[in-house]
Formats: C-alpha cells, sequence, structure tokens
C-alpha cells in the first residue's frame, strides 16, 4: 500500500526528530506522520526503563484526542499483579514484537491490558522491543480501533520506524539520566551548572546566599549502640525531616556530611533578602515540626531524645568545583559557611535547635531572641547569635547568662 512508505519518518528519526525539543513532542510528531502516512493508529505507548532512586521508569503515552500524557513507574509497583500481568514485561524477557488482533476475545484473554483495551474498542495490538545500544530492552505498543485491525503493510510500516525510534528515545534517556544523577547527588542547581560546562577545577562564583548547616545531635552514641542498617534507616528518615522542606522553601542541598547537611537558598538576582530569610526560617521551622514527630516515632525503637541542630547564616561563598586531579565536588566554602559551622556547634552548647547569626537576624520577619555574644573558634570579633522565640530550654538560657548580652536583632 502506497500510502504506509514510512520511509521519511524513519529518515526524520534518524536525523535526530530535529524539530522537536522534548521527549513527547518527538512522540506526538512521530504519531502524525504515521497517521499521515495511512497508519490508523489510536493508542501509541512508549516505556522507557531509567535510573532514578525513586522510579524505575517512565511512560509516554498518546492518544489523537489527548496528546501525550507522561506516567512514572514507582518501584513499589514492581510486584504488583498490574505490571507483571503486562505485554511489556513478557517483551523484556523475551526482546522480541507481540501482535495481538484482540478484536478476538480470546487474543486478549492472558493480559489485563489488553482485555481493557478491546473493552475500549480496540481490534489491533503490536509492541516492539526498543533495542538501546547497551543492551537494554525498552518497548513501544502500537494500538488500532480500525475494523481490520492493522494490514502486513501497516506492520512493516511501524517496524520500519522501530530502530531509529530506539536511537531518539536512547538519546533522550542519557540526557534524563545525567540530569537525575547530578540533581541527586549533587543538586538541581549544582547539576544545571555542570551540564553548562562548569566543570573545570577551580570554576567558582562568588553568590550572596543563605547558608543552613545542620547536625544531629548524639550521633557518634547512636552510632555506637546502633546496627548499621537501623543506624541507615534512622539516617534516611531524619534527612526526610529536612531535605524535602529545604527544597520546597528554594534551597539547595549541596552536601550530607555522616549526620551533618549542608544546603544554601541563593538570592534572587535582585538581591532581595527579606524574602529569602523568611523562606529559610520557614524550611527550619518545618524541619524541626517533622523531626518531633519522628522523635516519637522513635523511642520504640530505643532511640531517645532525638534532636536536630540548625545554623542559619547569610554571606557570600565560593560556590563551584574544588578537588584533586579528575575527582571534584561541586560546593561552597568560605569565612560564611566556616561561621555556619561555629554557630552549628555553638547550637548544641546552648541547647537550641534552631540559631542565627546576627547578619541574618537583620532580614527576619519574625522576632527572634538575643542568645548573646560568643567567642567562636577561628574568629577575632565575639560574634552575636539569636534563637527562637518559642525554644527557650532552661540549659541553654544557663548558658547564654554566663555570655554578654548582644543588642536586639536589628530592624
Amino acid at each position: 500500500m502506497a500510502g504506509c512508505n514510512t520511509s521519511e519518518v524513519a529518515d526524520w528519526l534518524a536525523d535526530g526528530a530535529r524539530s522537536a525539543s522534548l521527549p513527547e513532542e518527538v512522540l506526538a510528531q512521530l504519531c502524525k506522520r504515521l497517521v499521515a502516512c495511512g497508519i490508523p493508529l489510536w493508542r501509541v505507548a512508549v516505556f522507557v526503563r531509567t535510573l532514578h532512586p525513586q522510579v524505575t521508569g517512565r511512560r509516554f503515552l498518546w492518544r489523537p484526542e489527548a496528546g501525550v500524557e507522561i506516567g512514572e513507574l514507582p518501584f513499589e509497583r514492581l510486584d504488583t499483579a498490574e505490571y507483571l500481568d503486562s505485554p511489556v514485561v513478557r517483551l523484556y524477557a523475551t526482546s522480541a514484537p507481540m501482535r495481538r488482533r484482540i478484536v478476538e476475545e480470546g487474543e486478549a484473554a492472558d493480559f489485563a491490558v489488553l482485555r481493557d483495551l478491546r473493552a475500549q474498542g480496540a481490534t489491533d495490538y503490536l509492541a516492539s522491543p526498543l533495542l538501546f545500544s547497551d543492551g537494554t530492552v525498552h518497548a513501544v505498543t502500537w494500538a488500532t480501533r480500525d475494523r481490520g485491525g492493522f494490514t502486513d503493510e501497516h506492520i512493516a510500516g511501524l517496524e520500519a520506524v522501530v530502530a531509529p525510534l530506539a536511537r531518539v528515545a536512547e538519546t533522550y534517556a542519557l540526557r534524563r539520566t545525567a540530569r537525575t544523577l547530578l540533581d541527586t547527588y549533587v543538586g538541581r542547581q549544582a547539576g544545571e551548572r555542570i551540564l553548562s560546562g562548569q566543570i573545570r577545577r577551580g570554576h567558582t562564583e562568588a553568590i550572596r546566599a543563605a547558608i543552613w548547616l545542620s547536625d544531629m545531635r548524639g550521633f557518634t552514641a547512636l552510632a555506637d549502640r546502633l546496627s548499621p542498617q537501623a543506624l541507615i534507616s534512622l539516617l534516611n528518615r531524619y534527612f526526610d525531616c529536612q531535605v524535602p522542606p529545604i527544597l520546597e522553601h528554594g534551597g539547595e542541598v549541596l552536601k550530607f556530611m555522616g549526620d551533618g547537611l549542608l544546603a544554601i537558598f541563593p538570592l534572587d538576582l535582585e538581591g532581595n533578602v527579606k524574602p529569602v530569610c523568611d523562606q529559610v526560617l520557614a524550611a527550619a521551622d518545618e524541619s524541626r515540626r517533622r523531626i518531633g514527630e519522628l522523635a516519637s516515632a522513635t523511642v520504640a525503637d530505643g532511640v531517645v531524645d532525638l534532636r536536630c541542630g540548625i545554623a542559619l547564616h547569610l554571606g557570600e561563598v565560593l560556590y563551584g568545583n574544588i578537588g584533586g586531579g579528575n575527582r571534584l565536588d561541586f560546593t561552597c566554602i568560605g569565612p560564611a559557611v566556616n561561621l555556619a559551622a561555629r554557630l552549628e556547634e555553638l547550637a548544641g552548647r546552648l541547647g537550641r535547635s534552631v540559631i542565627v547569626s546576627s547578619d541574618f537576624a537583620a532580614h527576619c520577619a519574625l522576632p527572634l531572641t538575643p542568645l548573646g555574644q560568643f567567642a567562636l573558634s577561628g574568629f577575632v570579633a565575639p560574634q552575636s547569635a539569636y534563637g527562637l522565640v518559642d525554644e527557650a530550654s532552661a540549659f541553654g538560657l544557663q548558658l547564654a547568662q554566663a555570655f554578654t548580652p548582644s543588642d536586639p536583632p536589628p530592624r
């Protein structure tokens, strides 16, 4: 059938599908071109397995009336009957195409998704393997509602585009994997800088930011008492109390250091400080609340009095690549980070969960309690510190009274 020649579509894919800039646009344009070739497509789905800490793969689903929808498959669903009872899982295992004329009830009997498609009026179904160059198997499925199903010419036309489609899908999958890994291990903003080419050692930039440095109280004793698995589980739950609030309020987690966490909240292009400080304090308050709930839940596990110290400071940091040879770390350094570290240690001595510097306090809308001026290691001049009004431990007040009181936070 002359109308089913898809060679131009295959050539478009082989050239990188350059008229599309996103994977969903590739699928939408592909389906439009195939329909124009005379193939009566009703539903097309591309399944790409991925490297991600929370999801095992993504599905791009095209239907003419709805366009392209993107879904993700979390790891928790891998053992469900819905997933295991799927033609795509069969295809992963065999790497062989699967054709079912589901207009006939018996052809759809052994897969729930085929029974569902048949109930929606589908008459024919083809699953094709997308073979990536690393040997992994991914999938594309094609379905039609045409009364006669797919003809041999239709099948041949679809098969002609599968290999170039796999190349385009692999390119986008590799880009996404690179971005996901960078987001996971260095943070979104740092990852974007790395992908944009900022990978030379010593390539740094001076930025102003709010600095968050936190630490779990009594971690050394816990590490000595808990089993390794119990300790890792506790740390993961503990960081779950901090990372989401930091990200939700515009922060970037740069580093985990055992039980410690370093994050920054960069100022916007206009340099507006007050909104950033308000967001940081909101994140700290939310983290405090979540850690309190976790502390109540961990008592049954033998973890008593789970607490955290968070130091907040505002200043200039050097943000970029530091390391040796070809092993680099994208992080931030500078006196401002050092002061945050000393304040975090002070928070432990004062029994405070949150402590802020005078530079940070100067831009806070919420009232803060002056804790005094303190001699901190590495700093010549005494440093003023402030705490939250609703947090005043007797131990902390006794210590604070031993130092010269500071002025109230500037307004």
